[in-house]
């Protein structure tokens, strides 16, 4: 009961000020700096100074208004009950320690280091070694992630480098099926999937859930641009491959730059409706300045989600808006209902707010609707909360629980408005009644996920973010390091800073 309470949410407090002092790193030396958050204009801007290395000003966000309501979301959890390393020095004694507000949602797994590509915007830096875990490493990693509490991780990504490049990755796999893994994601470029239909089988078979697939546009240019070749029919060819093995989920995952890319936002969409049997969602991953990128070019290729989700409305001619999008700790309540209704602690998305937005967009007749235009989320996850929050733990709680979310489902419904009328309620009401696989499919197999993450850099880290992060590394050593610091950071201690003087110089040695 303890642990139910725990895990339920959300509460909503009042929004930080925009104008602000948070702490954020010197980006050439990695001191620990103030840094003044303020309006500009129409924008929130981040400023810092470093006493040996000036002044560093950048975007914090591009749109001062869908911040404000993002902020409106913001939520407390639990944070984690066993820690792994003692509080102090954040962002540098990362392990996680007492003071992360956020258990891991996502893990990500480096099974390798090597790469079949060389990419100038790879933040791993990949290929620059063979170091790999591993099985038996690889399987305390997964060990110490299904052990945190107050909820085991529910999934895991295997990333690297490349990770096709493992013969054993079906193994892995396999292995991450029988620990328990709800979700189990390969991030990849495609390449090898585009060369072996026998891999896809094999990793089909083994219990993969999810292929992240990069995917940068629908011409030649942003993969010569971002890859240095043209990728686009390896692409489809890898599509095409996991299809036909009975791959029923993949996420494309454009990483998007200003001037390269950011043209083909609606085009993508439009692709990945048109592919909806496999692909099952978009998440755009505005460029982050940190490994092989060159630094230089942070004011001419930035953009942060509210730029991305401007560009939806515009290439998308309004069908899908700004008011559709929420930020991730939005449906933390529904973290607390499945807590309720189980038994069992569930993670809370209880991230920040600019670490990422999404909607779903329901299918019909060809078109792609936000249920946000006929499904009232903001009224029905505040009756979610309400309930969770009403529930004492008993039997007959939670079937008063229960009851009351499905008597009041329909008037958070408009009827008049659902592309198939009666057919959506219905849906989502054997969805909150069983919660069966069967419904969630079938809910899935009708909507795509469109979705944005916008992951820190030097330039714009905030160190409260950090400790609210719910995508994190697990490392071979047994530490769990949130996806920003990792990536901004801890990576880079392996390599040489010393020959690095000036912000101007560091376009390869962040990692």
């Amino acid at each position: 009961m303890q642990q139910l309470k725990a895990m339920r949410l959300n509460e909503i407090i009042t929004p930080p000020n925009i104008d602000k002092t948070i702490s954020s790193l010197c980006p050439v030396c990695l001191k620990i700096v103030d840094a003044h958050v303020f309006q500009e204009g129409g924008a929130v801007k981040i400023d810092k100074r470093c006493s040996d290395h000036g002044e560093f000003k950048d975007v914090y966000w591009s749109d001062v208004a869908l911040y404000r309501r993002f902020m409106r979301f913001w939520a407390i959890g639990p944070g984690v009950e066993n820690p792994i390393a003692s509080s102090g020095n954040c962002p540098f004694n990362c392990g996680l320690c007492e003071n992360h507000r956020t258990s891991t949602i996502l893990a990500n797994i480096d099974v390798t280091n090597r790469c079949n590509l060389s990419c100038p915007t790879c933040f791993a830096d990949a290929g620059q070694g063979p170091e790999e875990p591993t099985m038996d490493q690889i399987r305390a990693m997964m060990k110490t992630l299904r052990d945190q509490r107050p909820a085991p991780c529910p999934a895991v990504q295997f990333s690297g480098g490349e990770p096709t490049v493992r013969d054993d990755l079906p193994e892995i796999v396999s292995l991450a099926k029988e620990m328990g893994f709800a979700q189990i994601q390969v991030a990849t470029n495609g390449m090898k999937l585009a060369a072996s239909p026998d891999l896809c089988k094999s990793l089909v078979h083994s219990g993969l859930s999810t292929v992240y697939l990069q995917f940068d546009g629908l011409t030649p240019e942003p993969y010569i641009t971002l890859r240095c070749r043209d990728l686009l029919q390896i692409k489809l060819r890898a599509i095409e491959n996991l299809r036909k093995a009975g791959q029923m989920s993949i996420v494309l995952v454009p990483t998007l730059a200003k001037g390269v890319n950011d043209g083909q936002v609606g085009d993508i969409i439009r692709f990945a409706a048109m592919n909806l049997d496999v692909v099952k969602g978009v998440n755009f991953q505005p460029v982050s300045f940190v490994g092989r990128i060159d630094q230089q070019e942070r004011e001419k290729k930035r953009l942060t989600i509210s730029d991305l989700i401007a560009l939806v409305e515009d290439q998308t001619d309004n069908e899908i808006t700004r008011d559709d999008f929420y930020p991730v700790p939005f449906v933390a309540p529904i973290s607390g209902l499945i807590a309720a209704e189980t038994g069992i602690p569930q993670p809370t998305m209880t991230v920040h707010p600019c670490c990422g937005a999404a909607t779903y967009l329901y299918s019909f007749n060809g078109r792609l609707i936000p249920i946000t235009r006929f499904v009232d989320v903001e009224g029905l996850l505040e009756k979610i909360k309400e309930e969770v929050e009403g529930f004492d733990g008993s039997r007959l709680s939670r079937l008063w629980m229960k009851g009351m979310i499905l008597k009041e489902l329909p008037k958070f419904i408009d009827e008049s408005k659902t592309p198939d009328g009666l057919a959506f309620t219905r849906l989502f009401l054997s969805i909150l009644k069983s919660g069966t696989r069967e419904a969630l499919t079938e809910f899935h197999n009708n909507t795509l996920f469109l979705g944005t993450m916008f992951f820190q850099d030097l330039y714009n880290i905030d160190l409260e973010r950090l400790q609210r992060c719910g995508v994190h590394y697990v490392l071979p050593d047994g530490r769990i390091i949130p996806f920003c610091s990792y990536n901004t950071i801890h990576r880079s201690r392996s390599s040489n800073r010393d020959n690095h003087s000036s912000d101007q110089s560091r376009s390869n040695d962040i990692q």
